[in-house]
């Protein structure tokens, strides 16, 4: 595999005029632990959301389950009327129940339902992009999304959606997908020790989909690797602001959305934006890919 090195700092999403900085921010910590519940410190909320955007950020990942609602509520509390150049992301088939669990919402209903909430909880009267959330906690399960996309292609022609993602998914589905409504970007499980999407990551910029890796930084189970800490130690950056450099690196078409409660860690992750990573720098790090027990 090889690492592109690749400076630009904005991307504008296909077939849109929705330009934004590679660097974004995911509002799934914003909530309380587990991703359930209202924040321990919901000023400290509202401060991150604030200062996110007052630092460039206009690129916002979110979803109304997470919380439930909780996360949607804040950002609106936080930021509207939005700057008028803020993407906000949002995804829809998952839904929560009383004790916090995990379970999907594919059905039509259930996905009418859920755009109007997330467009009642923002306060939006149309949603910039709306990712289709399918397969399993971490990884996709091969087979047809026709019907739940068919639903959210009627919801765009409706105007309630502008643009359409898909999230956790497999090429196979992409091509299906394709041939029901434009997609815009792809969200799925990727960092700097988990490659199983390098392949699809090139295809989709050769395609110009913006690709937007979930787990970032290795989600619940933080990175941990000895190569990534001797390079952080070697640049005088922390681990995971090298991982977030690594990605920005990787692929021109890679959006980030690392998420953070603190406005401390929003900092750190900002600054992974300006981290220059060499060509031996990249050589060390793509070891890690190659211990992964991912690969």
């Amino acid at each position: 595999m090889t690492t592109q090195t690749n400076s630009a700092t904005d991307f504008t999403f296909p077939g849109s005029a929705m330009t934004v900085n590679r660097m974004g921010y995911g509002a799934m910590q914003l909530a309380g632990p587990h991703v359930f519940g209202p924040p321990r410190d919901p000023d400290e909320a509202i401060a991150v959301l604030r200062e996110a955007i007052a630092s460039g950020v206009n690129h916002i990942d979110t979803s109304d389950f997470y919380g439930p609602h909780v996360t949607n509520q804040i950002i609106k509390r936080a930021l509207h009327p939005y700057p008028e150049n803020l993407v906000i992301v949002t995804k829809v088939g998952a839904r929560r129940e009383d004790d916090a669990s995990w379970h999907p919402a594919l059905e039509r209903q259930q996905l009418i339902d859920a755009v109007h909430d997330n467009l009642r909880n923002l306060g939006l009267d149309a949603l910039d992009v709306v990712n289709l959330r399918v397969g399993g906690i971490t990884g996709p399960i091969d087979g047809s999304i026709e019907e739940p996309l068919t639903v959210l292609a009627e919801l765009r022609s409706q105007g309630l959606i502008r643009h359409i993602g898909l999230s956790n998914v497999t090429p196979r589905q992409l091509a299906e997908s394709q041939s029901i409504a434009p997609i815009v970007c792809i969200q799925n499980y990727y960092n700097v020790a988990h490659r199983d999407d390098d392949a699809f990551i090139d295809d989709l910029a050769a395609q110009g989909i913006a690709y937007v890796p979930f787990f970032p930084l290795g989600g619940f189970t933080p990175l941990q690797s000895s190569e990534l800490n001797t390079v952080a130690a070697s640049l005088q950056a922390t681990p995971m602001q090298v991982a977030l450099a690594w990605l920005l690196h990787r692929s021109p078409n890679i959006l980030l959305i690392p998420g953070t409660s603190s406005r401390v860690h929003l900092r750190e992750n900002l600054q992974a934006a300006s981290l220059q990573l060499s060509t031996q720098v990249l050589a060390q790090l793509d070891a890690i890919s190659a211990a992964s027990p991912n690969r």
